[in-house]
C-alpha cells in the first residue's frame, strides 16, 4: 500500500484506508480500522479493538489501544474508538474500556492530545479539548468540549471536567469541575473565577459571561449549600442555558465539585 513503510509490522487483519500513512517500525494489531487520512509515526503500537477516524495524526512512541491498567481486568473484549482530526503527539498512551463501565474509552474530534498525556480507562474526551504535557486522566474521568488541562495535571478517577473550563499547571483534581471554571492549580486545586478568555475566545457576549458571572457568585461566593445555590439559580437557568448547563452538572456532582 502507498504510503506505508517497508519496516511497519501490519497485522493482515487490520482494516487500513487506502491514504492512511504509517511510519517505520510501527506495529498495527488485528483488530484495529484506521480512517481516511489518518497519519502514523514511527514507532507507533496500535492495539485493539480499536477505531480511529479520519485525518488524525499520531506522533512517534504511542501507544494506542492497549489493555486497561486495571486489576479487575480479566482479558474481556474492551474498545477503543477516537474521532477525526485528533492531533496525538508522542509518547501519549490510550487504554481502551473495562466491563465494569461500558467497555469503551471514547474520544472525539479536533483534539490535541501533547506530548506524554495518558488517556485511562472508560475515559469520555469530548471535542476541541487540550490536555498539555504530561496531563494524566485517571480511569472513568469525563472532560467537556473545549476544555483545556495544563501541563502535569492530574484527574482522580470518575471526576468530570467541565465544558470551556481551564485548568491551570500541575493541578491534582479532586471532585468535578463545573463548566466554564477557571482552575488555580496545586496540591489542593481551588476555582478562582471564569474562563473569561476562554468564553470569549468562542464567541460568549458580554451579556452571557455577565449572567455566567452572577451564577458563579451564588455558587462559589455566597456560602450556600449545594441545595441553597440550585434554590437562588432558578431565575437564571430559566433563561440562560449555559446557567443550565452548570445547574445539570452541578447536580449530577456525586463527587463534589473544587470551590
Amino acid at each position: 500500500m502507498a504510503g506505508i513503510d517497508t519496516k511497519a509490522i501490519i497485522d493482515p487483519q487490520a482494516k487500513l484506508s487506502s491514504d492512511v500513512q504509517i511510519g517505520p517500525w510501527s506495529t498495527i494489531g488485528s483488530d484495529v480500522e484506521i480512517g481516511p487520512g489518518t497519519i502514523i509515526g514511527s514507532h507507533v503500537v496500535l492495539k485493539g479493538p480499536t477505531r480511529i477516524g479520519a485525518y488524525n495524526k499520531i506522533h512517534s512512541f504511542s501507544s494506542i489501544g492497549d489493555d486497561p491498567q486495571d486489576k479487575k481486568y480479566q482479558g474481556e473484549k474492551t474498545y477503543l474508538e477516537i474521532g477525526d482530526y485528533n492531533v496525538i503527539r508522542e509518547y501519549c498512551t490510550i487504554n481502551r474500556g473495562t466491563v465494569q463501565d461500558k467497555g469503551i474509552t471514547t474520544i472525539g474530534h479536533y483534539n490535541l492530545l501533547m506530548v506524554g498525556t495518558h488517556i485511562a480507562h472508560d475515559c469520555v474526551i469530548g471535542d476541541n479539548v487540550i490536555l498539555v504535557n504530561n496531563v494524566a486522566l485517571a480511569g472513568h474521568v469525563k472532560i467537556g468540549n473545549n476544555a483545556i488541562l495544563g501541563a502535569y495535571s492530574a484527574v482522580h478517577q470518575f471526576c468530570h471536567i467541565g465544558a470551556l473550563s481551564f485548568i491551570a499547571a500541575s493541578s491534582m483534581v479532586r471532585q468535578n469541575v463545573l463548566p466554564y471554571i477557571l482552575v488555580e492549580g496545586g496540591h489542593e486545586a481551588r476555582a478562582c473565577g471564569l474562563n473569561k478568555e476562554g468564553l470569549r475566545r468562542n464567541g460568549f457576549t458580554d451579556e452571557v459571561i455577565s449572567i455566567l458571572r452572577n451564577a458563579y457568585k451564588i455558587i462559589f461566593r455566597k456560602n450556600l449549600t449545594v441545595e441553597q445555590a440550585l434554590e437562588e439559580l432558578k431565575p437564571l437557568e430559566l433563561t440562560s442555558p449555559q446557567v443550565k448547563l452548570m445547574v445539570n452538572a452541578l447536580k449530577n456532582s456525586e463527587r463534589g465539585i473544587i470551590r
